[in-house]
């Protein structure tokens, strides 16, 4: 109930002030279930895709939207157990991993649709990372369902990271043909077959996404750049130091 008032809410005004374009909406099977695996540019993802599909997607969060004290913290987290989504903890907790791999394999064992963002986090410069093995490979060996490559084209140019208000511009969202994985079924412990089933979809989504393809995992590629944002800082601190020495 809360989910269709979201939707309805949320959904219906995000297509009016924003009007995205959707490719490939036949795609979406009209009932039964299937992943969609998407490409991740911006927190808004997660509402644009909803927004266009007739059908309630699941998808996985990260678990402080769900667990911030006060009460703008349980107001976030009604709000996102409102429009479906299941906590996951990314730091690094295996039981917490396994829990949200279990909740995803029971969305589809329910016949819902179960989104999820293989790269694990949002591309920090709007290419594609290489896409983690764990969560999708896993929910999609494990029940046999389809997955569906989804590309968000343009929706990190809304709001760009320490933008407030969202720039009111047209983003797509291509939806490609199921894959079928079928032929793998029952074999989510072997992780050289995780890796090929990742890297087909992350292929297929970078066909229809168009983004440049970095073979490393995106939260390597957040490190590498506050690593060299911190040395920048560092040298010119250093240059200013060394210029009032020379000074004095």
């Amino acid at each position: 109930m809360i989910y269709g008032a979201m939707k309805f809410s949320l959904g219906g005004s995000l297509k009016i002030a924003f009007r995205p374009w959707v490719e490939g909406l036949e795609n979406v099977p009209a009932e039964g279930p299937a992943i969609l695996a998407s490409n991740h540019l911006s927190f808004s993802d997660s509402f644009f895709l909803p927004a266009v599909l007739d059908r309630k997607v699941t998808f996985i969060a990260k678990a402080e939207y769900f667990t911030t004290p006060g009460v703008k913290g349980r107001l976030t987290a009604a709000f996102f157990k409102g429009v479906g989504q299941l906590p996951v903890d990314r730091s690094g907790a295996r039981g917490a991993g396994e829990a949200a791999i279990k909740a995803g394999i029971e969305v589809i064992e329910g016949g819902g649709l179960f989104g999820i963002y293989p790269e694990g986090t949002r591309s920090p410069d709007g290419r594609l990372y290489r896409g983690k093995p764990g969560g999708l490979a896993r929910v999609a060996l494990a029940t046999g369902a389809p997955v569906i490559p989804v590309a968000m084209i343009d929706t990190e140019k809304i709001q760009p990271p320490g933008k407030v208000l969202p720039k009111l511009m047209r983003p797509g969202i291509r939806i490609g043909k199921p894959l079928d994985f079928s032929r793998y079924h029952g074999m989510d412990g072997d992780r050289f077959i995780l890796r090929s089933v990742t890297d087909e979809v992350m292929y297929e989504i970078m066909k229809l996404s168009g983004q440049e393809y970095v073979d490393i995992y995106a939260t390597a590629a957040k490190r590498q750049i506050a690593e060299a944002e911190k040395a920048a800082k560092e040298a010119v601190k250093a240059e200013i130091a060394a210029r009032e020495e020379s000074g004095a």
